[in-house]
């Protein structure tokens, strides 16, 4: 069974989560309209668990030495607010009041740049993994908490990345049980 970890966020930050500061980010041009969660999937290097090579990711310290996939992506300047890893441990990068850069090109209910707006989560995770007890666990308590202090975001403004970036992005993939997550909140 997985272990539940009831979250509180103060100021932005999550009190009793790991913290691991992003330089991707900057400010919101609306801090009061934040109205959405987008759910994504990050391995790396893909279908890979593991290694702390996201936390370099998220920071711009990836080395591309380390894994051919990397020469590939270590320049892009990407981010998300928080990290659920394969044991449920979460980590934020970026203080929920700031716009991560997690979403790309994005358009939810014909507003584009969904960055200016939402809160992105990542599961540690791919397309051909079904996710873990702990990871649906931290996802709902997390979500639970979030929705608390940022109430514009409802059940219904909830999506994936790929509901948001159709064509472009898969994620959180065909393993993603929304049924077991909006159950669970």
């Amino acid at each position: 069974m997985a272990q539940k970890t009831v979250f509180k966020i103060a100021d932005g930050w999550l009190e009793n989560g790991r913290k691991i500061p992003s330089p991707h980010f900057d400010a919101r041009p609306d801090p009061q309209d934040i109205s959405l969660l987008v759910i994504h999937y990050i391995s790396l290097p893909p279908e890979q668990f593991g290694g702390g090579f996201i936390d370099d990711f998220f920071q711009g310290k990836l080395d591309p030495s380390r894994h051919p996939y990397f020469e590939e992506i270590y320049r892009v300047r990407v981010s998300a607010h928080c990290l659920i890893e394969r044991n449920g441990r979460v980590t934020q990068y970026v203080n929920f009041n700031d716009r991560a850069w997690h979403a790309g090109l994005s358009c939810f209910e014909g507003r584009e740049k969904c960055n200016d707006f939402a809160i992105g989560i990542e599961l540690e995770g791919s397309n051909e993994q079904p996710f873990t007890a702990a990871q649906y666990a931290a996802l709902i308590s997390l979500t639970r908490e979030i929705q608390r202090c940022y109430p514009l975001i409802r059940q219904n403004r909830i999506v994936g990345h790929c509901d948001i970036s159709p064509g472009r992005k898969i994620d959180p993939g065909r393993y993603f049980d929304w049924k077991r997550y909006f159950s669970g909140l």
